[in-house]
């Protein structure tokens, strides 16, 4: 038998989301960005995919990456900002191609689920990108 994780109502607000256990993303570039594994990379398998849902609370962001393979994130609950300049609200589905690069925030708090088909990689800039609201960065 397979394991299975169920989580009702997932639309909710991630912050009502209460019975998951939400792990702050510490990593450089990233500012109060909390996720929840469904399932992560397993080298002796050689599975390099990861399920994850984040939660951004309003100003947080993760850093700038590049994507090594495909990134999908459907926005759950609230708007997530992307470092292009669009902003997405509930029920937006976004696909990104290996290649990409960008930084997601969310000035006014948002859930998301995000699969990567591949790990991304930090990087920096290359180009002026939209800037994130830094009130979770100046309360870290």
């Amino acid at each position: 038998m397979s394991d299975i994780e169920f989580i009702p109502n997932v639309f909710r607000s991630g912050f009502e989301l209460t019975d998951l256990s939400w792990v702050p993303w510490k990593e450089p570039g990233r500012a109060g960005v909390e996720h929840h594994v469904l399932w992560a990379p397993d080298e002796e398998k050689g599975e390099d995919s990861v399920g994850l849902l984040l939660r951004f609370p309003p100003g947080a962001h993760g850093d700038f990456h590049e994507h090594l393979g495909y990134e999908l994130m459907l926005v759950l609950d609230g708007v997530l900002d992307h470092s292009d300049g669009p902003s997405y609200t509930k029920g937006d589905l976004i696909v990104e191609a290996p290649g990409t690069r960008h930084q997601m925030s969310s000035r006014e708090g948002c859930t998301v689920l995000a699969i990567r088909t591949r790990p991304a990689a930090a990087r920096t800039p290359d180009r002026p990108i939209r800037p994130v609201a830094d009130t979770v960065a100046a309360q870290a």
